[in-house]
């Protein structure tokens, strides 16, 4: 049987396209704040949004006679006619935000405009209006939105937790940050501040409060191209500077968020040859181009937009972020010293000829000696013996059945991995530093951080929320005594974002290990005594999987026997 819905369940239907999680709340409340003029917006969050959200502006406000019309399905001041959607250059236009909200929760809205003497509170419930009356406030809107899907169990069962969330929840609000900032943006979670932008138009100071000093300072800036029609601009990351994934490259055409897999393929065609296999940039990018030339009518979210010319578009960032690398980015200093192929002290006395070093060298610091590991169950090494390094960053050793090349930072990495996962059930032992050294993180890393914090301290790893984004960390993991703790926290802050979506706790642990161990592991380019290097073979010798690091790649080169007889002509 055909039948028509009852308008409450089709308000309901509409809601799902716009409105799926809180995040998409905070953006909608954000956009309609930005399009009504506002310098400042404040967003508080309860609960991840589950409980309550509002966004306060001091913006245009709403009239006091169009305040019930606002929250009315397809009611816009910002399109009067179907040519209007040709050049829309406002964020919002459809008209169907506040109403979507309205249906799916228990919404409150304060708002008086600059003109009028008092302004309106107005009260609904699923979309109904359930009170309304006059109140003194100053110009702008406040919107209170409480018990999203309240009438939609089916809906509110499939949040996630809070601290997800709220992960989503600054993520738009940083990208708006960027986006505009000349605004001042205040986010606050269950009554703590998390994130301020400092309003002076300048997009490295949000960068700067959004990534941290070292980060933001260190991005390089993408500039305009004389008066191209395309304009492209922005902040992106220095080749040595970079990522496990592309969650950290951020897209705005004519101010509005977007996501492109095209424009996100330009910039990773930018960095061809400059970032290592796997490795993404940390990048914000804007495109401006004329409104008639860009069609965001394309997604229910507005999330998605289509170019009249794409590949001029795609052309134009390859080339302003290519530009930006090859003429700012910072020229790596040149290596201070050539390491030849040397023999270890007690080594038989042989004769060999120096060659290149393989890298620059960097500035030693004291190499551990693993501790002991319990036996493995994998693929065993044959004893090895030690006889030299080349250049500073691979262990030449000598086996029963021919010669191995140890790479000594993969094979280290494979030691601490395997040492920290063995000994994660008891706790890992943990070296308390002198003093407590204070780590800021980007609102988003520093949620999934406070998340952890159980668990870090399993892993040696002792830190404390200190307030807003900033952690103490008092104690690292004992092999790694010596690593700085700012990255080491943000290695961990990677993997954990690496793991999101896991919720096998020990496949999260596996991810923050891995990037403790890539952290603390010895480096290329440091020089290792026979002692040292004796210990390191011996450990990976009784590693379950020797022949890997964590992150897959190999620790060693076998050149066997037969192999050597061959090339020297002696078969």
């Amino acid at each position: 049987m055909i039948r028509i819905l009852p308008p409450e369940i089709v308000a309901q239907i509409a809601a799902g396209e716009v409105v799926s999680r809180p995040a998409s709340v905070v953006k909608e409340l954000v956009e309609n704040s930005i399009d009504a003029g506002a310098r400042e917006i404040r967003i508080e969050v309860a609960d991840g949004g589950r409980r309550l959200m509002r966004v306060a502006d001091d913006g245009c406000g709403i009239p006091a006679a169009e305040v019930e019309l606002a929250f009315q399905r397809h009611a816009t001041s910002k399109l009067a006619s179907a040519e209007d959607l040709l050049r829309i250059t406002t964020l919002g236009f459809r008209g169907e935000a506040l109403a979507s909200i309205a249906a799916v929760s228990r919404v409150t809205c304060a708002t008086r405009a600059a003109w009028e003497e008092t302004g309106t509170l107005l009260r609904l419930e699923g979309g109904e209006v359930v009170s309304r009356r006059p109140i003194g406030r100053p110009p702008g809107t406040t919107i209170t939105v409480e018990d999203i899907f309240y009438n939609v169990p089916a809906r509110r069962k499939f949040l996630r937790s809070s601290a997800t969330e709220r992960r989503h929840i600054d993520a738009w609000v940083t990208r708006y940050a960027m986006a505009y900032p000349g605004l001042r943006f205040t986010l606050v979670h269950d009554g703590r501040e998390v994130f301020r932008s400092p309003g002076t138009g300048q997009v490295r100071d949000v960068l700067v409060a959004v990534y941290g000093v070292e980060v933001g300072s260190a991005l390089v800036e993408v500039l305009p191209d004389g008066d191209e029609v395309i304009r492209v601009t922005g902040f992106v990351s220095p080749p040595y500077l970079h990522r496990a994934d592309r969650g950290e490259i951020t897209l705005f055409v004519n101010g509005r968020w977007v996501q492109d897999a095209r424009l996100t393929y330009a910039i990773l065609q930018a960095y061809h040859t400059l970032l290592p296999t796997g490795r993404y940039p940390l990048a914000v990018v804007m495109v401006a181009l004329p409104p008639e030339d860009v069609d965001v009518n394309v997604h229910p979210a507005k999330a998605e937009v289509r170019f009249r010319d794409g590949e001029a578009v795609f052309r134009a960032v390859q080339r302003a972020v290519r530009r930006a690398l090859v003429e700012e980015a910072p020229v790596p200093a040149p290596a201070r010293r050539v390491f030849p192929f040397r023999p270890a002290p007690e080594a038989p006395p042989v004769t060999v000829r120096p060659i290149p070093s393989v890298g620059p060298v960097e500035p030693a610091r004291p190499f551990q000696a693993p501790l002991e590991l319990p036996e493995g169950r994998g693929e065993k090494l044959p004893p090895l013996r030690a006889i030299g390094q080349v250049g500073a960053t691979y262990i030449v050793a000598e086996g029963p059945d021919g010669l191995y090349l140890v790479d000594q930072h993969a094979a280290h990495e494979r030691v601490l991995y395997e040492q920290m996962m063995a000994r994660r059930s008891e706790g890992v032992p943990s070296q308390p530093l002198l003093e407590p050294a204070a780590v800021d993180l980007p609102p988003d890393m520093a949620a999934r951080v406070e998340e952890a914090l159980p668990l870090l301290g399993r892993l040696g790893l002792e830190v404390e929320l200190f307030g807003g984004n900033t952690f103490l960390v008092r104690a690292l993991p004992a092999a790694l005594a010596h690593a700085s703790p700012r990255d080491v926290l943000t290695e961990v802050a990677l993997g954990l974002t690496e793991a999101r979506g896991s919720r096998v706790e020990e496949e999260v642990e596996r991810a923050i290990v891995r990037r403790i161990c890539k952290q603390g592991a010895i480096r290329a380019g440091q020089v290792l005594s026979r002692e040292e290097m004796e210990g390191l073979l011996r450990a990976l010798e009784k590693c379950e999987n020797p022949r890997t690091c964590p992150h897959g790649r190999p620790t060693m080169i076998h050149i066997s026997l037969a192999q050597l007889l061959r090339e020297f002509g002696r078969e």
